[in-house]
């Protein structure tokens, strides 16, 4: 039999092999945490019934055990162990579940539970995994411009504070980029930071770009591993301005125009679809084999006809790449012959001619005091109704702006004319004398008398119309008189006479008054004669009432009666 051992002596043999001793089925237990979270370690062991105290332990990477806490399970106290890392970090709670605060990097170990009794040891491990995550990928370092054709550092991109270390990804409008010799080169690189145990991923893009990557978006992106398993962060979306040379010129007249007329002013445009676009150009103008330089614009002034032509421009550096355009400078001229104020005496021939020298086809109208004329004017024989303001004007439709036009102020004069006519009154008593006057200026009319008569109205001018008005007076002459009409205007006097006589007058006042005489006496004699009959008449009637009376029973007698009375009336 052998001999008993002491229960000190048991425990101090327990915790000797402790390191050693498992307890069956127990196997890797793993507890994920985030960087500077909690760590919650429970025991995983039932407690025993003579459980003396409990004590955590982990394992440095040589296997040897670093203790660093302790509970009583009957005086009930907790003690920690002076392990610099663990100061004020531990707690152990009255299940032996161990919680680690603020998580580190470096507490990514595997730490023991140990419970103690008289007669043996229960061990349960835990294995403590710590996660950092990233900061969000960024692109660093951009490349200010890519050119096309060129293989050229994009720019970097990278993820801070990672634990583990994660993958960087690059794409290109959403799509993966994969390396590719000369035309996508990925380099990658990880730092860890000696304090925290932090990584930094860096991963740089070397990327030949094309014109189809204008406006395409780059991102990158950082996958890792975190408490809950794998997870992916995506940077900012970056633009890059790509270069790529000009493969075609092209020219245009600012500010664009329907038609372009003479004293406009031109400004020529020349433009590369390059980027950058190029700055200077070389213009060639119509007729100058030599060009000018110039930057993107060349502008001429006050253009006339003669600058119609072929306008070419180019690269300084590349004449066969060239661009042309043609430019039709419109011009109309208007010659009025004659033209300004013109004077001509009525029946002159006057030929006016309005001739037209354009571009292209031009309207033209005529106007007479602001009146349209159907056609052109034409004098053969000039009268007076053809003095007036004429205007010739002329313009093109399709370009704004271009019009021309020349007046003519026609003056027609002439020497008075005169013509005397006379009307008589139906009444006979008095006469109207007209004096019709034609000529240019007006001329004044002044009226004389010459014999004896009287003015019964004032003289009355009709208005001057086309050189030709009438003055009128109305007389009633008691003997023959003369009226003499004079008109006078710049260019002549000129004088006309009547003779008005005041015979006519008389007799048919005579043969008016011997007719009226005649039919008052005719319209006495009428009445008298009435008279006499209407006398006879009633005369008569009393007569054959007395016989009617007296012999009223023979009725034969009374029928002969009133035959004979009848007879008698007859």
């Amino acid at each position: 039999m052998a001999p008993e051992v002491s229960p000190s002596c048991r425990l101090v043999f327990c915790l000797l092999i402790s390191a050693a001793v498992l307890r069956p089925g127990f196997g890797w237990y793993t507890v994920n945490s985030a960087y500077g979270d909690a760590i919650v370690m429970p025991c995983r062991l039932d407690v025993p019934q003579n459980l003396m105290f409990g004590k955590w332990k982990y394992e440095k990477p040589d296997g040897s055990p670093v203790f660093i806490a302790f509970r009583s399970s009957t005086k009930k106290s907790v003690q920690y162990d002076d392990v610099p890392e663990y100061k004020d970090r531990l707690s152990l709670s009255e299940n032996y579940t161990l919680s680690i605060n603020n998580a580190k990097i470096s507490d990514e170990k595997r730490f023991v539970c140990m419970l103690v009794t008289e007669d043996n040891v229960f061990e349960a491990p835990t294995l403590v995994k710590v996660f950092k995550q990233p900061s969000k990928p960024e692109i660093v370092n951009k490349a200010p411009f890519l050119e096309t054709e060129q293989l050229k550092k994009l720019g970097d991109c990278i993820s801070r504070d990672s634990y583990p270390d994660g993958n960087i990804t690059w794409y290109r409008n959403g799509k993966v980029l994969q390396p590719l010799e000369g035309e996508v080169d990925i380099f990658f690189k990880k730092e860890i930071d000696p304090v925290t145990q932090l990584y930094t991923m860096t991963s740089s893009l070397e990327y030949k770009t094309t014109k189809s990557d204008i406006q395409m978006p780059f991102t990158c992106s950082v996958t890792y591993y975190g408490p809950s398993g794998q997870k992916t962060i995506h940077s900012e979306q970056a633009v890059f301005d790509i270069y790529y040379p000009t493969e075609q010129v092209t020219i245009q007249v600012l500010p664009p125009k329907n038609a372009i007329k003479e004293g406009d002013n031109i400004t020529l445009q020349c433009l590369g679809n390059g980027n950058p676009p190029p700055e200077e150009f070389m213009f060639y103008l119509p007729g100058q084999p030599e060009g000018i330089r110039s930057s993107s614009t060349y502008t001429l002034t006050d253009v006339r006809r003669n600058a119609t032509g072929e306008y070419k421009c180019s690269l300084i550096d590349t004449r066969s790449m060239m661009a042309s355009t043609a430019i039709t400078v419109h011009y109309l001229d208007l010659s009025l012959n004659p033209s300004g104020e013109v004077t001509k005496q009525i029946g002159d021939t006057l030929p006016v001619s309005c001739t037209i020298s354009a571009s292209r086809n031009a309207t033209v109208v005529w106007m007479k005091d602001n009146i349209r004329l159907r056609s052109s004017p034409s004098f053969s024989s000039l009268h007076y109704q053809d003095a007036g303001n004429y205007v010739c004007e002329t313009a093109l439709q399709e370009v704004e702006g271009l019009k021309k036009r020349e007046s003519l102020t026609l003056i027609v004069e002439g020497k008075p004319q005169i013509k005397m006519t006379k009307k008589t009154d139906p009444s006979g008593l008095s006469k109207t004398i007209i004096c019709h006057v034609e000529g240019f200026p007006k001329p004044a009319i002044q009226w004389t008398i010459t014999g004896s008569g009287s003015v019964i109205n004032q003289t009355e001018e009709s208005p001057y119309i086309n050189g030709r008005y009438y003055s009128k007076i109305i007389i009633s002459p008691e003997e023959n008189v003369t009226l003499t009409c004079t008109a006078e205007n710049q260019l002549e006097r000129t004088v006309n006479s009547l003779n008005v006589s005041a015979n006519e007058n008389r007799e048919k006042v005579n043969d008016q008054a011997k007719l009226i005489v005649g039919i008052v006496v005719g319209l006495l004699l009428a009445a008298l004669v009435a008279g006499v009959v209407y006398w006879l008449y009633m005369k008569k009637s009393k007569t054959a009432s007395k016989h009617v009376n007296k012999d009223l029973g023979n009725m034969e007698e009374n029928k002969k009666l009133e035959e004979n009375n009848h007879k008698t009336e007859a």
